[in-house]
């Protein structure tokens, strides 16, 4: 069974070579893309086995992925390298995604026509025997995972939310801080 990790096949070279060093850090490779263009980039996103990556997190992955893509050099000539977290409307790419974002809106697509479409816009009702089942309008359907060649979760005011609500959950503890020395201004 594929993923939707890394696509092309220079995505799911670049993928191997990255994604030993990006693991062993403690984070996931989410999505592995290059983009040709004037100037190429490679994009790199990644997150924490449980969510919340950060930019500094980012960061440390950027200069790690840099240092073995330099040794390495599977990529002629020069790119720019694009390390973030998935966002808050992220894209599915492992079976295990739509296991974890059940009851989500979410829109997924098809390589070849299934029921006449390949664009399918619904709440995601989990993972049953290898099939992604998405409730439409018509009822819960499951696709082949190995049918997708896009899936994502819809950015929806309750998204939106839950993600707030988890930031303020594991937010700012003063614990964590020196205290602030004021200097007495007279």
């Amino acid at each position: 069974m594929a993923d939707l990790i890394a696509k092309a096949q220079m995505d799911r070279r670049l993928a191997a070579i990255v994604q030993p060093t990006i693991e062993a850090m403690g984070y996931e490779l989410v999505r592995l893309r290059f983009m040709g263009g004037k100037t190429p980039r490679l994009q790199i996103m990644a997150d924490m086995p449980n969510g919340g990556i950060e930019v500094d997190d980012c960061a440390k992955i950027s200069r790690a992925v840099s240092a073995h893509l330099d040794v390495e050099d599977p990529i002629e000539g020069e790119y720019q390298l694009e390390v973030s977290s998935p966002g808050i409307d992220r894209p599915l790419t492992r079976l295990k995604d739509f296991e974890t974002f059940e009851g989500y809106d979410v829109r997924l697509q098809t390589e070849e026509l299934v029921a006449g479409r390949k664009k399918f816009t619904g709440q995601l009702r989990g993972v049953q025997d290898g099939e992604v089942l998405i409730e439409v309008t018509e009822g819960v359907i499951g696709l082949e995972f190995d049918w997708l060649t896009d899936a994502k979760l819809m950015l929806t005011d309750e998204l939106i939310a839950e993600s707030l609500k988890a930031k303020k959950d594991g937010g700012f503890d003063p614990a964590q801080f020196d205290e602030i020395e004021e200097e007495d201004a007279t």
